[in-house]
């Protein structure tokens, strides 16, 4: 008996994950709004703290979350947008170099003979180009003329902010609640769990935004001072694929190096472009990941890259975003269950005490 109500806090977290995973496709805009109220909650606190009344340090704190999107949209979307709109139209200029300049080099050095039509490559890129402009076209018109799915859309946007705003205006009193439906001998325990949860996960998320914001602008800047024409685009996404070790490294020097040659036809500017990876590789290793993130989570990178691609494969691109912080948790979870189920277990196998003579 006793086993088995060890057990049930494993099988209720089990059936949990699996209600979790049916309703993933409802869940979304409460899953975004829970976690930007949780990153959002440590500062309405210290507003709190500073004597402000709860309600107008949430009106704040959702004020400046409202501000930073704003500026995502009218800022950098644009800029994004037009430094990738500069790169197609250059892709018939890179061909005839490919054709004219870089063939001859490669036939010469490797002494084969590389039959490519690259009259037939330029119209397949070109018309490629222009399928997809079509694709893109059919689907905002398929999206106009469905009316639900635009509705759907537009409900799960709304949804988001006004699930983070009640959700940090009632944060403290729903945790209170919450630990007032555990029996009163376990409470102990679940604060501790919940208090060292809070720990890592708290100081994984906020120091990981970090360390990505600032890879995106170390990487950013770094090839727009090279002159790379797609500097911004590169930039925010191997930033953003930091989170993933190595990843995010690789990614952007490859494609950065790839860009940098077709733009300017020299190997000269690898080596900026090399220079900036490996500089924003040291500050990571170095400076920002120890002093932003801590060895808070500790798992292993193949560890780390397992767990993305699960999330990746139950619950799409959610799952990507919450996959290394479900992992944290439930290290800290499973650590805890190890260390009950431990003390259990000796607490069985002590001998009775004998009787003194």
């Amino acid at each position: 008996m006793a086993d088995a109500r060890a057990l049930l806090p494993f099988v209720l977290i089990a059936l949990g994950g699996w209600l979790l995973y049916l309703l993933a496709p409802v869940l979304t805009p409460f899953l975004v709004g829970g976690l930007l109220a949780y990153l959002g909650n440590p500062a309405v606190n210290r507003l709190v703290r500073w004597h402000l009344p709860r309600p107008l340090a949430v009106v704040l704190v959702f004020a400046l979350f409202l501000m930073l999107v704003a500026a995502l949209l009218v800022y950098i979307i644009p800029a994004l947008q037009a430094q990738i709109v500069n790169f197609v139209a250059n892709v018939p200029g890179y061909l005839d170099w490919l054709q004219h300049t870089a063939l001859p080099r490669i036939q010469e050095l490797l002494g084969v003979d590389l039959a490519l039509d690259m009259a037939s490559l330029r119209q397949t890129v070109l018309s490629h180009w222009r399928e997809v402009g079509d694709w893109a076209s059919n689907l905002f018109l398929y999206i106009t003329r469905s009316g639900l799915s635009v509705i759907g859309w537009m409900v799960n946007l709304l949804l988001i902010p006004v699930v983070t705003f009640y959700l940090l205006l009632d944060w403290n009193r729903l945790l209170a609640r919450s630990l007032a439906l555990v029996p009163p001998r376990r409470q102990t325990w679940v604060a501790n769990l919940a208090r060292e949860t809070d720990v890592v996960l708290g100081s994984f998320l906020r120091g990981q935004l970090m360390v990505m914001m600032s890879l995106a602008i170390i990487y950013s800047v770094g090839l727009t001072l090279a002159g790379l024409d797609l500097a911004l685009p590169i930039g925010v996404l191997a930033g953003l694929a930091s989170f993933i070790p190595y990843v995010g490294f690789l990614s952007g020097l490859v494609s950065a190096a790839l860009a940098a040659y077709l733009q300017f036809h020299d190997w000269l500017p690898l080596l900026w472009v090399a220079g900036v990876f490996l500089t924003g590789q040291m500050l990571e290793s170095l400076w920002l990941t120890p002093r932003l993130v801590g060895n808070r989570i500790g798992l292993h990178p193949v560890a780390v890259i397992f767990a993305v691609m699960a999330g990746a494969q139950l619950f799409g691109f959610t799952g990507v975003l919450l996959a290394l912080p479900a992992a944290a948790v439930l290290k800290v979870w499973l650590r805890h269950g190890h260390r009950m189920y431990a003390g259990d277990s000796t607490k069985k196998r002590r001998p009775p005490r004998r009787p003194s003579s």
